[in-house]
């Protein structure tokens, strides 16, 4: 048994909240969570306990206590998320009107309408972000932000933009983040209370006394399956193909850490990172030799997760996407090589004629047929990592009567599996709530704060490595009545592994969030990022004013920034007067950014440069009447210059007609590393800079692009000059829409969409022509017609 059972004493304490605002008799009172509260109003503070004993309750309560104070933003990381909270507060409180709910299906004018409007906003965090970024909002008289599954308060996501700009703005601000499970590492734990700015961390589990009464039987089992031997030896045959390349990878000796066969995909990634970093910094040829092979590393590596674990049908699939990729001319080189690898064909060849099956599609079939056998209500859910293992375990249990199941994921869509969009997600749990459908198979899409009470099975089709998804997915049973969880794991695989890993790091995650918890205990800070001490410092000094004694570094292009080449000591007595025509206490510069760029917005926000986004046809940066900049990585100017649905020319054309000082700017060392000839190249170069005559500023990564922008906005903005967007992007021709049209087939590129078209002269033409006609033309071969008349031919199931 994983906890205790409802005791007598819960129907003791089912008193309920009183408050002006609150209907009576909505929400019951219990004693652990008014104490969590209670202890939220002191401080910014994080809140863990586990799923299903209140959250969101504990919120309610800390909102009722701060809104005469100012304007609620609760935020939620999903649609579904956001609609079921808005759901509960209206209908606890007596005002419902007072709660809107922003998406990223509002339109950007009824969201200013509803944010003017509305005491409690609830959202998702990217919607905020937007509207921050793009002026529509600010969060001077918000008196407390809620960060609902706050354990994604890490790294680029929007909850860590949104904290700093509350803690710049707000006048009265309170940060309440919930969740239940921060992580197992302490420097995670220490980046989420850094970013969101908690001060202090509070916490229940499920064995203390206040919380015992209110918590449900939930019981865990383990079953151990045997994979076929059959199965077992292409699993082998993978991974004698991925210990090659891995020893490949070592002989260079400039891999800053040993890997083999067993390397978890944390430590390939993290190998990955190195490598990439290492690029950047110092490139050469071994290295970008042994970023390629980790590419190759990587797709095998999932491979041979896949046949040990997920079975054929799953790993079929994965295959057809790689002989999709090889084939492509824009597609993976790496997966061009492993599918040209002798080895690799004959484990293809095998697994087509392959007559076993993996043990876990009959085991998850067993186990819901005794399950509804025995309480024909019941409601299940199945999680597995893999969207194909969801399709194929969907078409596996068609067939039986009694189950009734659905597949429930992610919002993208990639060849030949569509996403849902969030409206559609939302339709399938309340049909699963309301019975239509009796199991949902689950990606990890919903592992995090859905609110279905009546669960009662939840079956892991693979452990996970992770605490925080492993305690996410028992989550969702348990709730309002006993629960039962069942782990499948294929025995002598990373399956036994992966649960042993989840269940070590989820009794350190509790033995770390107890210690942590309480008053005052010392909660552990993570360092701020550069990015974070620029913004506290931009934020502390005068607006327009940069920073004494630090001059700006010179840009490596003569031309519009000459001014800032000539003396640093120039610049330093500009900015001791004021920045030169610039009124203290207004921004340094002002920069119109296209929505596309999001992250730079933010580095320039640090800059000191008040940034507006919106969508931009012309340029990614508009920083005068005169001035706009195209921004470009290394990568994607050798990307745009081959592909003619980006079409590099007609960028560098549409930004010279519009604007009088066009600027390229060329970002990163890895120009050359790429297979196009470096004299090509530099030929795109000289006609960007020669023929249409717009300069290029090389500058080595994302911070230094975000220097050069800011020093060309704080220059125009001395002369007077505000940014003003004009100029609309240049139609395609009929021809380009045709090889538009045509090369977006899957597997079909640029060359093989231009000879379909010289050949048969027209897109309905090749669209009617048969498999053999289409094989007639130059580099169209079965596999490509096949997908042709696949496109052309399948009945749409909408």
């Amino acid at each position: 048994m994983q906890s205790n059972t409802t005791s007598s004493n819960e129907s003791l304490m089912s008193s309920f909240l009183e408050h002006p605002h609150l209907l009576p008799q909505t929400v019951e009172k219990r004693l652990f969570q008014l104490d969590l509260a209670a202890a939220a109003l002191h401080s910014s503070s994080l809140i863990v306990v586990p799923t299903g004993l209140g959250k969101t309750v504990i919120a309610l309560m800390v909102i009722l206590a701060r809104m005469e104070r100012g304007r609620i933003l609760f935020l939620a990381p999903t649609k579904p998320l956001v609609e079921q909270h808005a759901s509960f507060l209206r209908r606890v409180l007596k005002d419902g009107d007072m709660v809107s709910m922003m998406t990223g299906e509002s339109p950007p004018e009824k969201r200013i309408d509803a944010w003017g409007q509305s005491r409690i906003v609830v959202s998702t965090p990217q919607v905020i972000e937007n509207d921050l970024l793009s002026r529509r909002i600010d969060l001077e008289d918000v008196s407390l932000v809620i960060f609902d599954e706050a354990h994604r308060a890490v790294g680029n996501y929007a909850y860590v933009y949104i904290a700093e700009r509350y803690r710049r703005e707000g006048k009265d601000p309170l940060v309440l983040g919930i969740t239940a499970s921060p992580g197992s590492q302490s420097d995670k734990i220490a980046e989420i209370c850094t970013n969101l700015g908690v001060e202090a961390i509070h916490t229940r589990t499920e064995k203390d006394p206040d919380v015992a009464p209110f918590v449900h039987d939930r019981e865990i089992e383990w079953v151990k399956l045997t994979v076929p031997k059959e199965l077992l030896g292409i699993r082998t045959g993978i991974e004698e193909i991925l210990t090659a390349r891995i020893d490949d990878l070592n002989l260079l000796g400039i891999s800053p850490a040993k890997i083999d066969a067993r390397s978890s995909k944390k430590e390939l990634l993290g190998l990955q990172a190195a490598l990439m970093s290492s690029a950047r910094s110092k490139a050469n040829k071994s290295t970008f030799v042994a970023i390629s092979l980790m590419a190759e590393i990587l797709k095998l590596h999932h491979a041979v997760e896949l046949a040990e674990t997920q079975g054929p049908d799953a790993l079929a699939r994965y295959f057809q996407r790689l002989d999709g990729e090889a084939l492509s001319r824009s597609g993976s080189k790496a997966s061009r090589r492993i599918m040209q690898d002798p080895g690799f064909r004959q484990i293809v060849q095998t697994l087509e004629s392959l007559k076993v099956e993996h043990p876990k599609p009959a085991a998850v079939l067993r186990i819901l047929k005794e399950q509804i056998a025995q309480k024909p209500q019941s409601r299940i859910m199945v999680f597995t990592n893999y969207r194909d293992t969801a399709s194929s375990l969907l078409k596996f249990l068609k067939p039986e009567p009694s189950i009734r199941a659905v597949r429930f994921v992610g919002q993208s869509s990639r060849d030949n599996d569509e996403g849902l969009s969030q409206r559609k997600q939302a339709e399938i749990l309340q049909k699963f709530r309301e019975g239509d459908y009796n199991v949902l198979i689950a990606t990890s899409v919903g592992e995090e704060g859905i609110d279905i009470p009546a669960t009662d099975l939840v079956i892991f089709y693979e452990p996970v490595p992770s605490e925080i998804r492993s305690i996410q997915r028992k989550g969702r049973t348990g709730r309002a009545r006993a629960g039962r969880v069942v782990v499948l794991m294929a025995k002598g695989t990373r399956d036994e592994a992966y649960y042993w890993i989840s269940d070590r790091k989820e009794k350190t995650m509790n033995r770390q969030i107890r210690d942590l918890s309480g008053p005052g205990q010392d909660l552990p800070q993570k360092e701020p990022s550069p990015r974070q001490l620029q913004i506290t410092e931009a934020s502390a000094r005068p607006a327009g004013m940069a920073e004494k004694g630090l001059p700006e570094r010179c840009p490596p292009e003569k031309g519009l920034l000459d001014e800032y080449s000539e003396s640093g000591d120039k610049e330093k007595d500009d900015v001791d007067k004021g920045s030169r025509g610039v009124e203290p206490g207004r921004p340094a510069g002002k920069i119109v950014v296209d929505y596309r760029e999001r992250e730079m917005a933010k580095l320039l926000e640090s800059e000191g440069i008040d940034v507006v986004v919106q969508n931009l046809e012309v340029a990614d940066y508009v920083i005068s009447d005169r001035v706009a900049v195209e921004r470009k990585t290394a990568q994607d100017f050798v990307s745009s210059i081959i592909d003619p649905q980006r079409n590099l020319f007609r960028q560098i054309a549409d930004l010279t007609r519009t604007y009088d000082r066009p600027v390229l700017i060329l970002e990163g060392k890895d120009l050359y590393t790429t297979q196009m000839n470096a004299a090509s190249i530099r030929g795109a170069m000289i006609s960007v800079a020669v023929d249409y005559g717009v300069p290029i500023i090389p500058t080595e990564d994302q911070a230094e692009t975000a220097e050069v922008i800011a020093q060309l906005a704080r220059r125009e903005r001395r002369e007077g000059r505000e940014p003003k967007v004009h100029g609309h992007k240049t139609a395609r021709t009929l021809k380009e829409q045709q090889e538009y049209l045509v090369s977006a087939i899957s597997s079909v590129g640029p060359a093989v969409a231009r000879n379909l078209l010289s050949h048969f002269g027209s897109v309905e033409k090749i669209m009617t022509a048969s498999s053999e006609q289409l094989q007639e033309v130059e580099l169209v071969g079965p596999k490509i017609a096949q997908r042709i008349r696949e496109l052309v031919g399948s009945e749409y199931k909408g």
